[in-house]
């Protein structure tokens, strides 16, 4: 097809569930592409000679060559294709900020829509696993190399997915008793279906990776006394699960959450469908969740389909700042979040039963931007005002998980208690030890996590050579 007609075809939309339908139940939002709108969609990729959506993609997966494939009909080659870099497809096509990366350096952005990249990756990951066409990839000679992956995140499967394809033994420790880190316990699964997380990592199992869970490493075993056991070298992964609170009086009072615990009852334990999952959650009707950020709609969203009357956003700078995706803001906006902009928290107050009833917040005003690039918040003098709630989430951020830092001595830290690795390779400051994701970077995007991975699992191979 000339390049004018493909220019000519419109963005292919995604079909989805209407807010009305949606908003009382924990199915997935999207529906997916069909066949043809997935050939349609890859019709407009104009095929570049130096296609820049590649140098988006932290993980390198040839764009144009999967897009060619699903244009042709050839969809599970398509999925294979991606797989040849990108160990998580499905759930990157799902989850991933693609219009920050790829879609944002796709040629068609400068005067039209990008491709949906996003949108044609999650097709090709759900048809082969929808039709039963998975293939293990060519696994090397085994080297006889044993590589300990502390946490089983993004950054940790990935690294899992390329050294064993490399022929090294792989064995992946994890905390909680499931595997996949963030993706099952921060997700809901209204954007990330677990049973999409357990098929990847079940792919990377008929590979040979070996997953140990409920296996907190720097309480069962030492980094050190991996090594003993063994191992010739060992990549942290254990992310950033640490919640950051606001310290301000009265946030100990009940049914104030960290986003974390919240979310992960509600994901990991399956709580929404209480009392036929074992854990209980709170289902208040005047829920606040403090932030901006994807954690901070994913909570609200989780709340509003647990009942609240009254799902509401309270961030204290501008919906310009917020830092949550374009998409999962105007999910919220259809759904009938409601958004307290130029707000902030000061003191929770409760009844006599220690449970919180208001928040007291003042309004604030934005200065000049601060390290971050966003404009500063500064608070309004006799602006203060209350607002009624039952159920608040705290979703400012997190830090990094100290067990493993505090009992590896000799390994690095900076001032946030975050691993000092080299970005390139993970290498960290000790000898055989690589590290990656929310860990090294503090919270950041799930794709950025297996870009780290994929970094650290070519220099782990470099370093395994020469032993």
């Amino acid at each position: 097809m000339e390049t004018k007609d493909r220019l000519k075809i419109p963005r292919q939309k995604m079909p989805e569930q209407t807010p009305e339908q949606r908003i009382h139940n924990f199915r997935e939002v999207p529906l997916g592409y069909t066949p043809e709108l997935a050939q349609k969609e890859a019709t407009r990729c104009l095929q570049c000679k130096k296609p820049t959506c590649i140098d988006g993609c932290p993980v390198e997966v040839d764009i144009p060559g999967f897009l060619k494939l699903i244009e042709q009909g050839e969809f599970v080659a398509a999925a294979k294709k991606l797989k040849e870099t990108n160990s998580l497809p499905a759930v990157c096509g799902r989850v991933c900020p693609q219009e920050e990366q790829c879609e944002k350096t796709c040629i068609l952005s400068k005067k039209f829509t990008p491709c949906a990249i996003g949108n044609l990756e999650r097709f090709a990951a759900d048809y082969e696993r929808e039709k039963g066409d998975v293939e293990i990839p060519e696994i090397l000679k085994s080297t006889g190399k044993k590589v300990a992956v502390v946490g089983s995140g993004p950054a940790g499967l990935t690294v899992a997915g390329d050294l064993i394809k490399m022929g090294h033994e792989v064995t992946v420790f994890e905390l909680l008793h499931k595997a996949g880190g963030v993706l099952v316990y921060g997700i809901p699964e209204f954007r990330l279906p677990k049973v999409i997380v357990e098929a990847e990592v079940d792919y990377l199992v008929k590979m040979g990776v070996k997953v140990k869970t409920s296996w907190p490493v720097g309480t069962i075993q030492t980094v050190d006394e991996l090594f003993q056991e063994g191992y010739h070298a060992v990549f942290l992964g254990t992310g950033a699960g640490l919640p950051n609170f606001m310290g301000i009086p009265g946030e100990n009072l009940n049914g104030i959450y960290s986003a974390n615990e919240y979310l992960t009852r509600s994901n990991l334990m399956k709580a929404y469908s209480f009392p036929e999952a074992d854990t209980p959650i709170s289902s208040g009707k005047n829920v606040a969740v403090l932030g901006g950020g994807n954690t901070a709609m994913d909570s609200v969203r989780t709340a509003l389909r647990l009942g609240a009357e009254n799902a509401m956003i309270v961030y204290r700078r501008s919906s310009a700042e917020m830092p949550a995706r374009e998409g999962e803001i105007h999910h919220a906006q259809e759904e009938g979040i409601q958004f307290h902009f130029l707000t902030t928290p000061i003191r929770f107050l409760g009844n006599s039963d220690g449970w919180v009833t208001e928040m007291e917040c003042l309004k604030m005003k934005l200065g000049e931007p601060d390290k971050s690039g966003r404009r500063r918040p500064i608070p309004i003098e006799g602006s203060n005002f209350k607002m009624k709630v039952d159920t608040v989430m705290v979703a400012i951020g997190n830090s990094s998980h100290p067990l493993v830092p505090q009992t590896t001595p000799g390994l690095e830290l900076n001032k946030w208690g975050n691993i000092i690795a080299d970005p390139e390779t993970g290498q960290t400051s000790r000898k055989g030890v690589f590290a990656g994701g929310d860990i090294v970077t503090g919270g950041a995007t799930v794709i950025l996590a297996a870009g780290a991975g994929k970094k650290a699992a070519r220099a782990i191979h470099a370093y395994l050579k020469t032993l």
